[in-house]
């Protein structure tokens, strides 16, 4: 097999693996495609969190069989590091989720760590830029909160959840952040506001 051919293949097997699920779900994933671990990892936990709580509610439960999973970008190899190293590749990755997003509307964008919610960000061309580095822990849940505090139906809501915590469900930096698990805190949160919106999310398992 040739380079090319080898190079065309290993593109077109990793674009079958970029995105699980239905575009037309109300909740997305955009997840960075070096750590592709936070679907169980983070989202596993949190998930399990907001059932409980949706289901202590309102008595039912998310159907997330058609949820929409993304990796940011096909290749791992062109995630960047700094505010000025976002080759061409990722600014066309940056316009096609764009296309995306704009045709089909999530209610709900959750990304997993700095650089999903800075692609994001660019998605929405949201200013200053910044580079994925200036998202620590601390920020990234200062982000959160304000995500939560703002959450409109009406439009498409980004909710920035970490990529790692620590093995007692805490954050790495600033452990007393929340004061208390980060994965009963955040769920619990966006389950609220689900709740809150039931009637506008066909989400649900019938």
């Amino acid at each position: 097999m040739s380079s090319l051919m080898r190079h065309n293949y290993i593109s077109q097997t990793e674009k079958a693996k970029r995105e699980t699920g239905d575009k037309s779900y109300p909740i997305w994933l955009l997840v960075n495609p070096k750590y592709p671990a936070v679907r169980h990892q983070i989202w596993t936990p949190v998930l399990a969190e907001i059932q409980d709580k949706v289901y202590r509610e309102i008595q039912t439960r998310i159907d997330t069989t058609n949820l929409y999973i993304r990796n940011a970008v096909v290749d791992s190899g062109i995630v960047p590091n700094t505010l000025n190293w976002w080759g061409i590749e990722v600014g066309e990755e940056i316009e096609m989720f764009r296309e995306i997003v704009l045709e089909y509307k999530p209610k709900i964008i959750i990304t997993f760590g700095a650089f999903p919610y800075e692609f994001l960000r660019r998605v929405f061309k949201i200013k200053p830029e910044k580079g994925p580095v200036y998202w620590g822990n601390a920020i990234l849940g200062d982000e959160f909160g304000k995500a939560i505090q703002n959450f409109d139906i009406a439009k498409i809501n980004r909710i920035p959840l970490l990529h790692r915590v620590n093995s007692g469900g805490k954050f790495i930096e600033n452990q007393n952040f929340f004061g208390e698990n980060y994965f009963h805190y955040v769920g619990t949160r966006i389950a609220e506001k689900i709740i809150e919106h039931k009637d506008s999310l066909k989400i649900w398992i019938e």
